[in-house]
């Protein structure tokens, strides 16, 4: 199975990074090591003293797909999710700086968090869902689908032109403003459409 994530796919959130509005969908990938399930806790990493969250919906696949035309991506996906897309803020700036991929910034162990999916016909409109992060009671992140740069279907579409979508990869669709660092002792909530989604802690 393949982790595939979405980059600045909401504009606030490319701005707050001075990064560029895409024109066509920027993903990079995850290993299968990076998932972290069951709420089991985020152990933060030796190597970086800036780890931020990016709170993002997850499509699972649901069937094998080669070159999806946009029309008929929502047969590909039943479910969703919510995902938090760790990035060690200090090493991808690194990386940025040099010109170099920033594989070690994004995809390494625990960096995919998941927990639960749920089916789309359970919820209002798979394109205007409402999704937030809370961290010590806090809210810090709030998001919703509607204002996605590329929607689920023309990622579907863009990404299987150039990668096989096989039955239980997933897609991480990009995370909106308010991203930041986490801390040891930190309690992370994830909310899609008031439904807690991820609950667990930094240690």
């Amino acid at each position: 199975m393949k982790i595939i994530c979405i980059g600045r796919n909401y504009s606030e959130h490319a701005r707050e990074l001075n990064n560029p509005l895409p024109k066509k969908p920027v993903f990079f990938m995850k290993p299968d090591s990076a998932l972290l399930l069951r709420n089991k806790p985020f152990f933060y990493p030796d190597f970086s003293s800036e780890v931020h969250y990016e709170t993002e919906v997850v499509l699972k696949i649901s069937r094998l797909g080669k070159s999806i035309q946009r029309q008929f991506a929502s047969r590909y996906y039943q479910t969703v999710g919510l995902g938090i897309d760790f990035t060690a803020r200090d090493l991808q700036d690194e990386c940025k700086k040099a010109g170099h991929p920033w594989e070690i910034a994004k995809a390494f162990d625990q960096s995919a968090v998941i927990n639960i999916f749920v089916p789309l016909d359970t919820l209002p409109d798979r394109n205007a869902l409402n999704f937030q992060l809370e961290i010590n009671d806090k809210t810090v992140q709030k998001g919703n689908t509607k204002d996605m740069i590329f929607s689920f279907d023309e990622i579907i579409a863009y990404v299987s032109t150039f990668i096989t979508l096989k039955t239980g990869d997933l897609i991480f669709t990009g995370t909106p403003a308010g991203v930041g660092p986490v801390k040891q002792g930190d309690h992370l909530v994830a909310s899609l459409e008031g439904r807690v989604m991820l609950d667990f802690h930094i240690r």
